[in-house]
Formats: C-alpha cells, structure tokens, sequence
C-alpha cells in the first residue's frame, strides 16, 4: 500500500513485507545513549556470557522503533499513526541479527469520536533472518472516510 488511501481502501487481510535490516552494534550503543538503557544486557558481554542467553541483545525498544520504521512508506495524507497496542517481545534480537517485517490489515473499525474517519489496525510482526517472531504490535491508524472528504 502507497499513496493516498482513505479507510474504505484498505482491505483487511492484505498484507506486505519489508526488506531485512542487520541490527549492529552501533544500533545498540546509539539507542542506549539516546535512552539511557544501559542495563547489561545490552552493554556487558562478559556478563551476557553467564545468563541463559548467553550473548547480549538489542533493546526491545530499539528492536520495536526500528521495525516501526521500516514499515514507514510513502506519506497518506487521509491517515495518522493514532498508536500501538499489544506490543510484546516475543524473543531476543541479538547483535547481528537481521529483522524484517510483516504488515497485516487485521481490522477496520468506526470511531465514535470522529465519523468522518475509522480506525484501521496493521498487525505488526517482526521476524529475524530464522522466520522467528521477536516482536508483534498492532499499529492503529487513523483514516479519514472518503465520503467526508469530498463533502
């Protein structure tokens, strides 16, 4: 999906997927000074090594803004980002890891609040280069009603 769409568009059940993304070491250094997340299991190796996983991970909020923003196209000017629900993570991204994501149209809704839109829901999944899901949300989006447009 590119361009304009407006809710009556969008088909539930329809689906993409993005390219893969490597997360590096610099991704991880970079996300801890910009959130001040420093805990070990991102940052000490040697002490990763006498966990259970044995190796350090990325955060899981780098993993959700960086999978988030692969999913980022082209601009609809008939819909906004309204936020994220049921985000979960699911399994650990490690250093070197590849990631890439899976958009599904799970739900299209009214809201009460606004009628001249609806609230359109993605099924976010993150995915590692094993087809291992990591992460799931679901991204709510805002779309105005095609109708109400042209009023």
């Amino acid at each position: 999906m590119s361009g304009e769409m407006f809710f009556e568009d969008y088909v539930t059940g329809a689906a993409r997927e993005t390219t893969g993304r490597t997360i590096t070491e610099a991704d991880v250094v970079l996300h801890a000074e910009q959130t001040g997340d420093f805990y070990p299991h991102h940052m000490d190796a040697e002490w990763c090594k006498t966990q259970p996983f044995g190796q350090r991970m990325a955060h899981g909020t780098l993993v959700f803004s960086v999978g988030v923003g692969m999913t980022a196209g082209s601009i609809n000017p008939r819909a906004m980002s309204y936020g994220y629900d049921r985000l979960r993570f699911v399994k650990p991204v490690f250093l070197n890891d590849t990631i890439r994501v899976v958009v599904t149209i799970k739900e299209k809704r009214d809201d009460v609040k606004r009628p001249a839109h609806g609230i359109v829901v993605e099924g976010l999944q993150v995915v590692n280069q094993s087809g291992e899901t990591v992460l799931v949300a679901e991204h709510l989006l805002l779309v105005e009603r095609r109708g109400e447009a042209t009023a």
